[in-house]
């Protein structure tokens, strides 16, 4: 049987045992760090063309096992398909239709999965997002603490401001901005599942009075200026690029005159907006982020520019994000067999590759993720905000 594996790939030189079903085995390097069990005698034809695509949906599907460190497999299995693809194929431009029927569809298959999944891995206020490491040392839930603070002092959030959360999620920055900032907050989300254990947590906290959050599309937000401040986290990627103009009018159209935006969210690699990574992009469209589509910074900043606001700072957190992601990947891998009872094993498996694979993407420049804060000037031009950044790190 080994014979029938493609000559190019056992000319290879790479830290990887195959074992075929048969029991036949071949080492392509000299001490393999990770075996590939092939269950399913078809995909020894599929060899000459390993794409990230082929290998993780090959997984998910049970045809083969993945053997190692789930951040060693992603390695050596990217240098597999590095060996013997060109680094992506043509690119056709399609956008994809995002009504709110198929938005609420895509919200609800990855973040309705499971809240006891999520609390497995994130860290105690259960926040899905990039933190911020000012050292790198710090542990993620005090990184995720910080994130709050950088986003809130980016925000220049004063008491009694009126702040709305776009995308709340389970409502961990809502409450940390009316607890820390003292501000009141409006949140929304497509999520009932998250909304659900939201209204636990703001109960529990005594936040009534200051927390709002509903099950709300953003294109049904008010538009008569009402909020001093928004914020929307992670949100952005599910829009799509064909909404991105409505997007951006309906945050205009929510906050004040002299009020800010901060949009945070990832961002594409190539101006285009086309996927990276050897298939590793049509692997998460399929199983993990059904309908996202992510835009390049200069895209989602040109839409927000034409919607009237001013794009005041720019920053990217990519680093920190390969960082998160390879916090989360840490925590799911050290608790599996939990796991294991609260979703079903295809499941998991789909999220142990997505983890280790974005930490891995996010490490190597193929997406980025940006926060950008605008401002919706007066009448005159003028706007209130400082003319440095010193107040943010004091």
């Amino acid at each position: 049987m080994l014979a029938q594996l493609p000559t190019a790939l056992q000319n290879l030189h790479l830290p990887l045992r195959l074992k075929l079903w048969d029991g036949n085995e071949l080492d392509l390097g000299p001490t393999p760090s990770v075996t590939i069990v092939v269950k399913d005698p078809q995909l020894v034809s599929q060899f000459t063309r390993p794409s990230l695509d082929l290998l993780g949906s090959a997984f998910v599907e049970g045809r083969l096992e993945l053997e190692g460190s789930i951040s060693e497999v992603v390695r050596v299995c990217d240098e597999l398909s590095q060996a013997l693809l060109d680094d992506d194929g043509p690119y056709i431009s399609a956008r994809l239709e995002h009504d709110k029927a198929t938005d609420a569809a895509s919200i609800s298959y990855h973040y309705d999965l499971s809240n006891e999944f999520y609390q497995l891995w994130l860290d105690r206020e259960m926040v899905y997002s990039c933190a911020y490491f000012k050292t790198g040392e710090e542990t993620l839930e005090q990184a995720q603490q910080d994130k709050f603070h950088h986003l809130c002092r980016k925000l220049r959030l004063q008491p009694g401001e009126y702040l709305l959360d776009v995308g709340c999620g389970w409502g961990g920055l809502a409450r940390f901005a009316a607890r820390e900032y003292g501000v009141k907050v409006f949140g929304i989300t497509l999520s009932k599942e998250q909304l659900a254990l939201a209204h636990e947590r703001v109960v529990a906290e005594g936040l009534q009075d200051q927390v709002e959050l509903v099950l709300l599309d953003y294109r049904d937000l008010p538009q008569d200026g009402r909020f001093d401040k928004v914020v929307s986290v992670g949100m952005f990627e599910h829009v799509g690029h064909a909404n991105l103009e409505l997007y951006t009018q309906c945050l205009f159209g929510a906050v004040r005159e002299g009020g800010l935006v901060m949009n945070h969210g990832i961002t594409a690699k190539y101006t285009d907006g086309r996927p990276v990574g050897r298939g590793a992009g049509d692997f998460i469209e399929r199983y993990v982020f059904p309908n996202g589509e992510l835009p390049h910074v200069s895209m989602i900043s040109a839409f927000i520019s034409e919607a009237g606001l001013e794009i005041v700072d720019v920053e990217s957190l990519r680093l920190h994000y390969a960082r998160t992601l390879e916090h989360w990947s840490q925590r799911l891998e050290a608790r599996l067999d939990e796991a294991a009872q609260m979703v079903p094993e295809q499941t998991l498996r789909i999220w142990r590759l997505y983890l280790a694979g974005c930490a891995y993407a996010f490490a190597r420049g193929w997406i980025n993720l940006h926060q950008i804060l605008a401002v919706k000037p007066y009448a005159d031009g003028s706007h209130g905000l400082p003319l440095t950044r010193e107040d943010i790190y004091r």
